[in-house]
């Protein structure tokens, strides 16, 4: 499929008709605040739903209650063990390049910093991280599984954000789109997908072309669930990279939100990074991954430990040869990995489980009350240049 201006701006005016239908009726009925102590209960697939739920929203979740039809099992068994492998390299990746790329988008910046609870970086990113491990366990999309309940929620979320800002007047659909639109949707698809298969590349990770391509199809299995139009969702690696290229071009840019949720978003992290002597390895590390211009909109301080960071990627590429070449060593690093990666999560969940609730107002300034054998080695696609 070939992007356009065109095609994008249609893109712009899309949201997500059931899940827009849904919250529409349960706040004009009253029932948002029943949905929601109800729905803390709705956290495994397959489980019965809760006595008193209200009847559009028991239609939703079952209505949205299994993955697609299309899905290739053995593709997604794939994408699990290309996390399995890489998982505190795509915890990176999420966290210092994937969030501050949202930031670089003003107008993703400004709906981010629309709702009360997205003020709180650890909330965030805590959100981001489970719902990617729940993605990716095994019985991911079984009766049982944590994720399917998720990616409801967090639709629904997306639903009512549109909602309010759609009621509050203050959010200029003219310029700025439907708010969560189709664009910025499967935007945010290529910034979890693509965007970390570029920044673990950019790392020195040794990836496979069959394990990248598996992990970019996974995410398209979420876009689906999350209500991403699939007539418009690239296909494949080349076509992301066309999709993210032009999108990239058509809105980043510096602003007040982004700066602001990026200082907190390095706040956070210079809190779970030990002492403070290697605080400034986190500024140095979203510069690494997002380039100079990204971050000097965002407002990332320049630090020293810079060039320490450079050479990250050369100590990598060592440790990834000794695991292509040693099972034990295979073992070793996937273990360590695991291991950090369950730290980094444990510390910005604090122990609790992220419930994915629909706000019921927004900030008052808005007016609204096993590893994939390595037989080839994969490169990120060319950048497209833009007619």
């Amino acid at each position: 499929m070939t992007y356009t201006e065109a095609s994008m701006d249609a893109l712009r005016r899309g949201g997500d008709e059931l899940a827009d239908a849904t919250v529409a009726t349960l706040f004009a009925r009253g029932e948002v605040g029943t949905l929601n102590t109800l729905m803390r209960h709705v956290s495994t697939a397959g489980a019965p739903l809760p006595d008193g739920l209200p009847d559009v929203a028991r239609e939703y979740l079952e209505a949205t209650r299994v993955p697609p039809a299309w899905v290739d099992w053995e593709e997604m068994e794939r994408a699990r063990l290309f996390f399995i492998d890489n998982n505190v390299h795509i915890s990176t990746a999420l966290s210092f390049a994937s969030m501050p790329a949202c930031y670089v988008v003003p107008h993703v910046a400004k709906l981010l910093s629309a709702a009360h609870g997205l003020k709180y970086p650890s909330k965030r990113m805590a959100e981001t991280g489970q719902f990617t491990v729940y993605l990716m366990r095994p019985d991911a999309f079984e009766a049982g599984s944590r994720f399917i309940p998720a990616a409801q929620k967090v639709r629904l979320l997306h639903a009512s954000v549109r909602h309010h800002l759609g009621r509050a007047g203050r959010w200029d659909t003219d310029a700025l789109g439907t708010p969560i639109c189709q664009e910025d949707m499967i935007g945010g698809q290529m910034f979890f997908s693509l965007l970390v298969l570029d920044s673990l590349h950019r790392l020195g990770i040794h990836m496979s072309v069959e394990g990248a391509e598996a992990y970019y199809y996974a995410w398209r299995v979420v876009g689906a669930m999350l209500g991403v139009d699939q007539e418009a969702v690239p296909k494949t690696l080349d076509e992301a990279r066309e999709y993210l290229d032009l999108y990239m071009l058509r809105h980043m840019g510096p602003s007040e939100e982004g700066a602001l949720l990026t200082g907190q978003l390095i706040d956070l992290y210079e809190e779970v990074v030990p002492g403070t002597l290697l605080d400034p390895v986190v500024s140095a590390l979203i510069r690494h991954l997002v380039g100079d211009t990204c971050a000097d909109w965002l407002a990332v301080p320049r630090t020293r430990w810079s060039a320490v960071v450079r050479t990250l990627p050369h100590l990598l590429g060592v440790l990834e040869t000794i695991e292509d070449r040693s099972p034990l060593g295979a073992w070793a690093l996937d273990r360590l990995g695991h291991l950090t990666s369950v730290f980094e999560l444990s510390s910005l969940t604090r122990g609790r489980v992220m419930h994915y609730a629909i706000p019921e107002q927004l900030k008052k300034e808005y007016g609204v009350s096993s590893t994939v054998p390595r037989t080839r080695r994969w490169t990120p696609p060319a950048a497209t240049v833009s007619g």
